[in-house]
């Protein structure tokens, strides 16, 4: 099992947090341009409170197949469902108030299953350094997100 940690504060409210999480129209891409590539991106199947999508963050070497689930008002699940390294996973993410405002935002996601072959470049993937870079995308996008969301 591969483990990511994710702990930072953002401008975006919970609620926008949570809107961008689970916005599956032409706008993930747009909110996510920094970890999203687009040539993967893919809906397959979506309800009220749920998708289904492929994904991969750009110059990566998989892409996963994701059932989100934001049915609990507080938090925002993930299960993966099929991937390219032949293994699974789940991860959520919770955002709640900051003082001053915005939100403290907790991520945690882990890989699962993956043949052995595959462990050493997961486990590159999620090292500290890489912690941060994904700290970095998503405070940036969600701090965007912020600044541009039309409600």
């Amino acid at each position: 099992m591969v483990q990511m940690r994710l702990d930072f504060e953002t401008k975006a409210s919970p609620e926008q947090v949570r809107r961008a999480l689970t916005d599956f129209s032409e706008r993930r891409l747009k909110t996510w341009h920094r970890s999203m590539d687009p040539r993967t991106y893919r809906v397959l199947d979506s309800g009220d409170t749920w998708a289904v999508a492929k994904e991969s963050s750009a110059r990566s070497p998989f892409w996963v197949v994701c059932r989100y689930d934001w049915s609990d008002p507080d938090v925002v699940r993930w299960t993966i469902t099929e991937s390219s390294y032949r293994g699974g996973g789940e991860g959520f993410a919770r955002a709640s108030p900051a003082p001053g405002g915005g939100s403290r935002v907790h991520a945690e996601w882990e890989n699962t299953g993956a043949p052995w072959t595959q462990k050493p470049l997961l486990f590159l993937i999620h090292v500290r350094p890489m912690r941060r870079v994904f700290r970095g995308m998503w405070k940036a996008a969600l701090d965007e997100y912020a600044d541009t969301e039309v409600t």
